[in-house]
């Protein structure tokens, strides 16, 4: 079987004519926006069975049937799934190239665990006895369950319920752990990964359900709990509900970017559907570049805290780095997405998003506000604060309009800040060829990992200090771990081309005047927190797994460590390490 190109799938998709072609084997009639007729599954006289052609859908509320227009074809006619996409493609008049025979999918299994999994969770948040704790939780958060079910949400009992129901559907253990469905201990046993949890599925831009979003329902910890990563779910790499939003996103020609699960949830059921949000991380490149597929602008939908303040400019500044044009809309104090629409409605909101203003001049109020532009030290620091977002816009006229706008705010001349600009915005990056720039370099190179290189490529004794320091495992960025390894081995010429281009910049750049006990020092103790807080991510992984004795252990070795990194690193900031999507 040959394999079908995902671009190629996605224009199949979008193509398709969803209501003729489902039209054909129902009588459909037209209800508002949607279409209604009696399912075709379980044989249903009355129009339980909707077709939702702007989200390019179907579902039974009695049956509970579900999904695209390629899942109908599987259901009604029992094709798999290439057979399904070309039968979809020879309707819509789009050729499937091929590119040659490449047999089954290895990762087949773990798609069909997770899909498994995700109808037994729906199943359990629609029936059983133990889910009546979630659809409580969803009728205090104003959710209807006849609205949360098409979008499939779900319950996790607590116990090992849902391990004895995999395992008499077939689903071995080992399977379910690669798929992210199960934990191991430190003993040795397996338990499943979610317990007492709300459960919202993750779906690939093919619309498959690959991981799960959970929200403790009760006491435990962490509050949200995200599926690891496997080989079909990278959640740096895809967003929530991007499988549905992406068509909005051209429609409207924009994307709302929001923080939370439920703020998604809000927003779209407001009829608002271009929102995604990420997957409780900060906003990744690959996951602004997935944006930039379907829309040239995004509105940032942030929490109007100092929290969500600080996450807005950081998602912000990496939407400019893709050359994406990128507003800010200012929620009351207070509000989040999802209450704002409870309260207000979607008009409100909608008020919100047309009033939304560009990035840098929603920083340059916040800093206003707070009096920095009164003062010459003050008008340094605001500089400071714009000088990130300046440099990481990617497209040239933005950041020429960027420049003079910080320049007038801050009172200084054009050219002194474009000088300030260009001297250090590109000092991480690699260009081809060119002479180094003469512009003065800042004290500190701009990360640790590149400080320390700095001194290693100094050679003696700087090279044995570092190697002795620090191990390449924690090189987060790959090519200057190639680098430190390639040094540490004297196997310069075996680096690759983007490692080589990362030496030879290195060592044209050299310590330039910085004082190496200084940046030695500096480097280090920022290295040894990374350590710390990577210890405190590996507990909380670990957390929801334990028993509660053994929780209570992990708690307070989690304060220790935390202790510890906030006494000896006062001034490192910790990254909000939220586990899943944050709450509302």
């Amino acid at each position: 079987m040959s394999l079908i190109p995902d671009d190629v799938i996605e224009q199949v998709r979008e193509a398709a004519d969803i209501v003729g072609i489902i039209g054909e084997h129902v009588e459909l009639k037209r209800t508002g926006a949607d279409f209604r007729a009696p399912c075709p599954f379980h044989g249903g006289t009355h129009r339980n069975f909707a077709v939702i052609p702007r989200k390019g859908m179907f579902y039974c509320f009695v049956c509970h049937a579900g999904g695209d227009v390629f899942t109908f074809f599987m259901k009604k006619l029992g094709m798999d799934y290439p057979t399904a996409v070309r039968e979809v493609a020879r309707r819509a008049g789009i050729p499937i190239p091929e590119r040659g025979p490449a047999g089954p999918d290895p990762r087949e299994p773990l798609y069909s665990a997770v899909a498994t999994a995700a109808d037994w969770f729906a199943r359990q948040l629609r029936e059983s006895p133990e889910g009546e704790v979630a659809r409580q939780y969803l009728t205090s958060r104003h959710v209807d369950l006849d609205t949360a079910l098409p979008l499939g949400l779900g319950y996790a009992p607590r116990g090992a319920t849902f391990l004895d129901a995999m395992k008499g559907l077939g689903l071995r253990d080992d399977v379910l752990l690669e798929a992210g469905l199960m934990a191991k201990r430190e003993d040795g046993t397996v338990v499943p990964r979610f317990r007492g949890r709300l459960l919202f599925p993750i779906h690939d831009l093919r619309a498959r359900v690959v991981a799960f979003g959970g929200r403790i329902l009760g006491e435990g910890e962490p509050k949200y709990l995200n599926s690891p990563d496997t080989p079909i779910f990278h959640k740096g790499q895809l967003l929530y509900n991007l499988h549905v939003a992406k068509h909005a996103m051209r429609k409207a020609e924009r994307a709302i970017l929001v923080e939370g699960y439920f703020d998604v949830l809000r927003v779209s059921l407001a009829g608002i559907e271009e929102v995604v949000a990420p997957l409780g991380t900060g906003l990744t490149a690959e996951q602004a570049q997935l944006v930039k597929r379907h829309t040239a602008h995004v509105i940032l939908l942030y929490d109007s805290d100092d929290a969500g303040l600080r996450a807005t400019f950081r998602a912000g500044d990496e939407l400019l780095r893709q050359g994406l044009r990128v507003s800010v809309a200012t929620l009351p104090p207070g509000d989040d997405p999802d209450t704002l629409v409870q309260r207000h409605g979607a008009a409100r909101l909608e008020e919100l998003l047309k009033d939304a203003v560009d990035v840098l001049e929603r920083k340059i109020q916040i800093l206003d506000r707070k009096g920095f532009f009164g003062t010459l030290p003050g008008r340094r620091r605001a500089l400071d604060r714009l000088l990130p977002t300046i440099r990481a816009a990617k497209d040239p006229i933005t950041r020429e309009l960027y420049i003079s706008r910080a320049a007038e705010a801050a009172g200084v001349r054009k050219d002194v800040l474009e000088r300030e600009v260009l001297g250090a915005g590109s000092r991480e990056r690699f260009p081809p060829s060119g002479p180094r720039s003469s512009a003065p370099s800042s004290p500190l190179p701009a990360s640790a990992e590149k400080a320390l290189l700095l001194l290693l490529l100094e050679g003696e004794p700087w090279r044995a200090r570092v190697i002795d320091a620090v191990d390449p495992e924690e090189f987060e960025f790959a090519p200057y771990r190639a680098v430190f390894e390639s040094v540490a081995d004297d196997a310069v010429l075996a680096l690759d081309d983007t490692s080589a281009r990362a030496y030879e910049h290195l060592k044209a750049e050299g310590l330039g005047g910085r004082d190496p006990n200084a940046m030695y020092e500096m480097a280090v103790n920022w290295m040894e927190a990374r350590r710390l807080e990577r210890e405190l991510e590996r507990l909380d992984d670990q957390l929801p797994f334990e028993s509660p004795d053994r929780q209570a252990s992990l708690i307070a070795e989690k304060r220790r460590v935390f202790d510890e990194l906030r006494k000896r690193y006062p001034r490192y900031k910790i990254a909000a390490r939220r586990r899943g999507a944050p709450g509302t």
